[in-house]
């Protein structure tokens, strides 16, 4: 590992261990750092072993997925405001799992997290084709097309959402409405089990094609003649970042802008080498969710904010900021 990224993962590495002490120490029940020490009473270990520490691995998870997510949006279409988010990949993510949801209790009565996390892929793969397919031509992507583009299928994926919130009972309407918001309230190990082995696999092939999305920064053409073969390439980063997006929006709903906010920030301090920019975004977004959970436990105690809402606005200005300097 050279000096120019070991620093870098150190200094975020130093920052996501010291959020995460603080995450664990937040909630009604105080668990301080020299509880964790000397030793817990049975209670502060039922709770942390059983509700934070599986909410805390969650977010983490979560984070570092829909950053890298974004990084690999990014290189397919060599625009740095391509977001899970803002292209429609997540909202049609969740008018898969939300399908999954409603019919799927009504044809079969229990749903499991691996049918909405299939689904959820599978609605993100096919936003993800759409947009390729609709945004990009002879290798260029038009920006203004590819956010409008977007912007209808973001259209299409709520109204749809809501068409399947009308036909749902009741109990399926809370469940659905508090994770259309994002939440990680619904953690367990199971779902970090599933989630953790899916994001690993996934970061670590990204890892292995970071070269070959450094030259496709360079146009299709440049990346051929170097001797990548770029269709395969293209497929890859679509399926995988699809898998990403879709499994955190089956276990904790819509949260939006990590994939923008993480990888500029990035590319700001270091340069746009995806050499640097996977594992430095990877960690980054795992900082920022578990700030912004602690946050929105801490903000409104005991009540507690719902994640999306407080990444939309914080998320929300920090695009149109990204609009008016490409302006």
């Amino acid at each position: 590992m050279n000096r120019q990224l070991a620093i870098p993962l150190g200094l975020l590495s130093s920052a996501l261990l010291a959020t995460m002490l603080l995450s664990l120490q937040a909630g009604s029940l105080t668990i301080s750092l020299s509880d964790l020490w000397q030793g817990l009473n049975a209670q502060q270990e039922l709770v942390l072993w059983e509700i934070r520490l599986p909410r805390l691995l969650m977010t983490a998870l979560v984070g570092a997925g829909l950053a890298v997510a974004g990084v690999a949006l990014q290189a397919l279409f060599r625009n740095p405001l391509a977001e899970p988010g803002l292209i429609g990949v997540s909202s049609s993510a969740a008018l898969g799992a939300v399908t999954v949801i409603v019919l799927g209790g009504l044809l079969w009565g229990s749903v499991s997290g691996w049918q909405m996390s299939l689904a959820a892929f599978g609605a993100a793969a096919i936003a993800t084709l759409l947009i390729y397919l609709i945004a990009t031509r002879s290798g260029h992507t038009d920006v203004a097309m590819m956010l409008l583009a977007g912007v209808a299928l973001n259209a299409v994926a709520g109204a749809l959402t809501g068409l399947l919130i009308t036909i749902s009972t009741d109990v399926q309407l809370r469940s659905v409405m508090f994770w259309m918001m994002g939440s990680f309230s619904a953690a367990s190990w199971t779902a970090v089990f599933w989630l953790g082995g899916v994001a690993i696999v996934v970061i670590a092939r990204l890892v292995w094609l970071r070269r070959s999305m450094n030259a496709l920064l360079l146009g299709e053409a440049t990346c051929l003649q170097m001797g990548y073969a770029v269709q395969p390439l293209k497929w890859q980063i679509m399926g995988l970042s699809a898998l990403l997006v879709g499994s955190a929006v089956a276990w904790v709903g819509i949260i939006g802008f990590v994939g923008l906010m993480v990888p500029h920030m990035v590319r700001l301090w270091l340069g746009p080498d995806h050499r640097q920019l996977i594992p430095l975004s990877a960690l980054g977004g795992a900082l920022l969710l578990v700030l912004a959970d602690w946050l929105a436990r801490s903000l409104m105690a005991p009540a507690e904010l719902p994640i999306g809402l407080l990444m939309a606005l914080v998320g929300g200005p920090f695009f149109l900021s990204l609009l008016l300097k490409r302006r």
